[in-house]
């Protein structure tokens, strides 16, 4: 069976807890919103907690079509990746822009305008990386949440995948890209193993769980697992994943998404 790579994340970023030591496999951005507060607020009683727990663990940086000028994209990526290679630290990256983004739920409504600009602004993602290592989460959400979708819609979603998969295969060829693949109590294993093949998940080294959800590690050790299960089955091959665990905790009431109480994380 596939590797599985746990990660750990909070809403603008992803902790990561990679493997046995997360802190010696990526990349620490110094100017993530935490070591930013950490600094704005170096008298603040919390100050030390915040670096320890939070702008001293590896973290992902969000690319999402607003966060970021996309005429600047291309070098606000490759100034990123570059100070990490010069750290021998992969980064972690995540891309947030198909068009019809969150469409189900709102909360992140946005992406790009239509399918045009979205090939523009991942080209300009990959053209960022190019020939340096990365591990890059592609578009969470946008698999399990594609029924909201018209069927030519749903099919234009899975087009630019494809297109985004080879892009990264043909001009960054370091990068690890990981298809998101939703959560444990959100679509079937069945109906994400045929939207990931469908995707392209094949072209691509695996797929990404749980990056905004509580569900415990248990589950989706078993839902990813029964997801390679499936594509092993119908498909002939299996991927790594990799898993979002520091919403998790102990788990939270079905339904719960945004820092529900009780959590032991």
């Amino acid at each position: 069976m596939p590797k599985a790579t746990v990660l750990a994340a909070c809403i603008i970023f992803i902790s990561v807890e990679a493997a046995a030591n997360a802190t010696d496999s990526f990349y620490v951005n110094p100017g993530s919103p935490a070591a930013q507060w950490v600094k704005q607020n170096s008298e603040s009683p919390l100050s030390t907690k915040i670096q320890t727990s939070i702008a001293s663990v590896p973290s992902a940086q969000w690319l999402t079509g607003t966060s970021q000028a996309t005429d600047k994209l291309t070098d606000i990526i490759s100034q990123y990746v570059g100070a990490a290679d010069k750290a021998h630290k992969p980064p972690i990256l995540v891309a947030y822009n198909l068009p019809g983004r969150d469409c189900s739920g709102g909360a992140s409504a946005g992406g790009a305008a239509n399918a045009v600009e979205y090939r523009d602004w991942i080209d300009r993602f990959i053209n960022g990386i190019g020939d340096k290592p990365a591990l890059v989460i592609l578009e969470p959400d946008a698999l399990a949440d594609s029924e909201c979708l018209t069927l030519p819609k749903r099919d234009e979603r899975l087009e630019l995948f494809n297109y985004a998969v080879s892009g990264f295969k043909q001009r960054a060829p370091l990068a690890e890209v990981y298809l998101d693949a939703g959560n444990s109590g959100w679509k079937p294993t069945a109906t994400m193993a045929g939207y990931l093949n469908a995707a392209g998940v094949r072209n691509a080294r695996g797929f990404a769980l749980n990056v905004s959800n509580f569900y415990n590690l248990d589950q989706f050790r078993s839902y990813g697992d029964a997801i390679n299960a499936k594509l092993s089955a119908d498909y002939g091959y299996a991927k790594a994943m990799v898993i979002d665990t520091s919403r998790y905790g102990n788990g939270a009431t079905p339904g719960d998404w945004c820092n529900p109480p009780g959590l032991n994380t």
